[in-house]
């Protein structure tokens, strides 16, 4: 596998961070980028760090895993979660939050193979089909039509009630498709989540105004549309927009 596995640790106890940092250490594809010690520091960390998987201990002071999993699936990018703990009891409530896997304490070796496996081939997929998706179009059925949507046309995305409208250059569309499931359509191109409610087309980007408790206000090439951008996405929106 020639992708690197971006990997957070998540765990009140040092010892156990270094006791699961040293068991992932021995597969290639997995590259710990960093280590937090409470529900609250995870979160800023996977702002910080964005990565591709998180390992989730459960109990923790102040906010705990499941706590900590249900604001990490608000991010921008939502990483893979797996919880490892000594407490079997959870594992239901953890599946809820779309756990990949459940790891007990002590770690055994052969769970872990097992679960970093199941990681890579999470991964994988997309991956090897991402220069088939990057040359197609977006479907959209309405009016008992479908209309096939070039993804360079369309500027921005967003959820109103039902439905997610699909604003394009010349033309507005409407569909039940649910606005993470286009995300995940348009990976291969140049689309953010600026808000849990908007994605937009970065190529169409043109003013970042703030605006206030930290939020911003961006600008859409051509329309003058100011869409409002949540403060916990400002500082990835500014990485993938400055030079």
């Amino acid at each position: 596998m020639d992708y690197t596995i971006r990997t957070l640790i998540v765990d009140d106890e040092l010892y156990s961070r270094d006791e699961l940092k040293h068991l992932l250490s021995s597969f290639d594809a997995i590259q710990v980028v960093g280590e937090a010690d409470t529900g609250e520091a995870a979160v800023m960390k996977a702002l910080q760090l964005q990565p591709d998987v998180v390992f989730l201990d459960v109990e923790m002071p102040k906010m705990n895993g499941m706590q900590a999993a249900a604001a990490l699936k608000e991010l921008k990018k939502v990483p893979l979660i797996i919880f490892a703990t000594a407490y079997p009891q959870f594992a239901a409530e953890a599946f809820r939050h779309e756990a990949v896997d459940y790891l007990l304490k002590p770690y055994d070796e052969e769970q872990i193979r097992q679960t970093v496996k199941r990681i890579e081939k999470h991964f994988m997929a997309p991956r090897e089909n991402e220069q088939a998706k990057s040359a197609g179009k977006l479907a959209i059925e309405g009016d008992g039509e479908i209309f096939y949507l070039e993804p360079r046309d369309i500027l921005y995305i967003y959820r109103e009630e039902k439905f997610s409208k699909i604003i394009t250059c010349t033309k507005e569309y409407e569909s039940k498709t649910p606005l993470k499931e286009l995300e995940s359509r348009l990976i291969p191109f140049s689309f953010f989540r600026i808000h849990k409610s908007y994605l937009v087309n970065l190529d169409y980007v043109t003013r970042l105004t703030p605006w206030f408790n930290g939020a911003y206000q961006l600008e859409i090439k051509g329309r003058g549309d100011m869409l409002s951008v949540s403060r916990n996405y400002v500082k990835a929106l500014r990485t993938r927009l400055e030079l």
